[in-house]
């Protein structure tokens, strides 16, 4: 494939003519697959369908003899925070297990700390002077730019590298006290699957913020999700703030959500020992305790870190596949068009596509008509806007590998369509 920058008018009109003819009969298949979400398949919530017979009659004890029925425990078993102590990056006595949404516990530290603010000392973020400010590296997390928008947290775009956010901008940002916060993905990140680099990860802890309450909300979503046989590692967020001077600066969260049951997961919050007790006092007003059983039920069925990582190997083994097939689909189809860049991820859920500017919108509602349904245009930046209209998320977990195939083999063609479509209607007013 030649790149269509170089074709003339004519050339490009026929090879546009073509790949319309391949869209059209895509579409005719009648073809109904989402690929919206980073959603686990029923294969992989299959791996952890044991669990649904655990802990088993008479088994609600925890090591220490407490009764799991009860209420109760609000920082969850000791068992199970050292289960996930290494990958909290923090001592037992430094985790808090919840339920199954981390998101949940993001949405509450957000909501304490702008209602009640993060210490006795300074006021809560809705009482001081100015409008709270969270920096949001770009491409994001949705979910994580809804939170913010929900309760008026004005949002600062920064664009990642390839190793992390542009530290430059995120100090820069920092500076002003109205900038309370930072969204951070910083291991296979949604959805570019960039890993930050230490030098990033030491600016983070070490910056000078205008705001003596500043909190980095440290989303590792995907601290054991790896696609190849290469287990990333990154430096402990936790330990360098603390050896900055900044003890308090991270609150770090995680879940099972993609471990064993999405929807009965366990969610994870770590950090100092100030923040934990801040954190439980908060939370202490909320819920009387966790769901202890099902702590009792992810130990009996991971037993431990080895057998986590385990059971993560069976992951990679059904998604990685489909990974490969999206990126065989784009390779084969528009390598060389100049069309399109995409991530070539080694962990997380996606792969992100930055297609020619302003074609974007264009290539998901081509994709629609076609029968397969991506995550909106514009969903990986604050307010959903992509200033560029360019950045696609493609999430191929959840549909079979058959499906995955004839999707990507879709989505390449409607991304080369709508360049194509591009250049053509520009000829045609500037001929």
């Amino acid at each position: 494939m030649v790149t269509i920058a170089d074709l003339n008018a004519d050339d490009l009109q026929t090879l546009r003519n073509k790949v319309l003819g391949d869209y059209e009969a895509f579409r005719a298949r009648g073809l109904q697959i989402d690929m919206t979400r980073g959603k686990p398949s029923p294969e992989q919530l299959d791996l952890a369908n044991g669990m649904l017979a655990l802990p088993g009659n008479g088994d609600h004890f925890s090591e220490a003899g407490e009764d799991a029925r009860n209420y109760g425990g609000l920082q969850g078993l000791p068992e199970v925070r050292s289960l996930f102590s290494s990958i909290m990056g923090a001592p037992a006595d430094r985790i808090v297990v919840g339920d199954n949404s981390s998101l949940a516990l993001m949405h509450d530290c957000l909501v304490w700390s702008l209602f009640k603010g993060v210490s006795n000392e300074i006021e809560p973020w809705s009482q001081q002077s100015g409008t709270p400010a969270f920096i949001c590296p770009v491409p994001g997390y949705d979910r994580h730019f809804a939170i913010c928008e929900e309760y008026g947290i004005r949002m600062l775009p920064v664009p990642l590298t390839g190793h992390g956010p542009d530290m430059d901008m995120v100090e820069e940002l920092a500076a002003d006290p109205d900038v309370k916060g930072m969204w951070c993905v910083p291991k296979y990140s949604n959805p570019s699957g960039e890993v930050y680099s230490t030098e990033v990860l030491e600016r983070l802890a070490s910056m000078r913020t205008g705001a003596p309450d500043f909190r980095l909300f440290w989303d590792n979503a995907y601290a054991v999700h790896h696609l190849t046989v290469h287990r990333h590692e990154i430096a402990n967020i936790l330990d360098l703030c603390e050896q900055a001077g900044n003890p308090d600066r991270a609150f770090v969260f995680a879940s099972t959500s993609k471990v064993t049951l999405a929807g009965a997961g366990l969610a994870l919050f770590a950090s100092s020992a100030v923040n934990v007790k801040w954190y439980l006092a908060r939370a202490g007003k909320r819920t009387i305790g966790p769901d202890k059983l099902n702590q009792i039920r992810h130990v009996r069925f991971l037993k431990n870190i080895d057998g986590l990582h385990q059971h993560m190997e069976a992951h990679r083994a059904l998604i990685a596949p489909k990974f490969n097939t999206v990126i065989e689909a784009l390779e084969k189809r528009l390598a060389g068009t100049g069309v399109a860049n995409w991530t070539k991820p080694e962990g997380g859920y996606f792969i992100c596509v930055d297609a020619m500017e302003g074609t974007a919108k264009h290539v998901v509602d081509l994709a629609r008509q076609a029968g397969v349904v991506l995550t909106p245009a514009g969903a990986t930046s604050p307010y959903g806007r992509d200033p560029h209209d360019r950045t696609l998320r493609l999430a191929p977990t959840y549909p079979s590998l058959q499906e995955v195939r004839l999707a990507s083999e879709g989505i390449a063609l409607c991304i080369l369509l709508a360049a194509l479509e591009k250049h053509c209607t520009a000829l045609a007013h500037n001929p």
